[in-house]
């Protein structure tokens, strides 16, 4: 089955929408699997994502942070995780409505955790409730990675699991 994914920002407005297939679905989640779809493959100082990449994305009602696991396009190897802290996400039937709360963690396959957009998280206009909510979630997801909980328990367990 199709599903459409709606990311919006923090206020609620649509910033971009893509469509993915249901892999599996409980009560309160959805695993579907995805296609890096931008126009161009996408540089950062701590990944590339490339069009046609592989991503295996779980999307939570009942948890403030969505997980996509990487997979590289020409070969599917694993090439990391990609976190966003959010609000819980609105499930239906035929899509998934997740409001970015702009602070997201990407891991790398050793175990490295990177916090990104600390900065753009600060400037948000958000009410302390939902700051707290979104710090819980970033203490949530690293503490998942350091237990090598899934899906991060593809980390071998010798590789470090922090950095500055």
């Amino acid at each position: 089955m199709t599903i459409t994914v709606i990311k919006n920002d923090y206020r609620g407005c649509e910033v971009w929408r893509y469509t993915g297939r249901v892999l599996e679905r409980g009560a309160t989640w959805v695993r579907l699997e995805a296609r890096f779809n931008r126009p161009h493959d996408l540089h950062t100082a701590y990944h590339t994502f490339r069009r046609g990449d592989r991503f295996v994305e779980w999307f939570f009602s009942d948890r403030w942070y969505n997980i996509f696991e990487m997979h590289d396009v020409d070969d599917d190897r694993l090439t990391g995780w990609y976190c966003n802290i959010t609000r819980p996400a609105r499930l239906e039937e035929a899509a998934i409505y997740a409001d970015d709360l702009a602070l997201d963690v990407f891991i790398a396959p050793d175990g490295t955790i990177t916090v990104l957009d600390e900065d753009e998280f600060a400037a948000l206009s958000l009410d302390e409730t939902t700051r707290a909510q979104a710090q819980q979630a970033l203490r949530e997801l690293q503490e998942m990675v350091a237990a090598r909980r899934p899906p991060f328990d593809a980390i071998p367990s010798h590789e470090p699991v922090e950095s500055g």
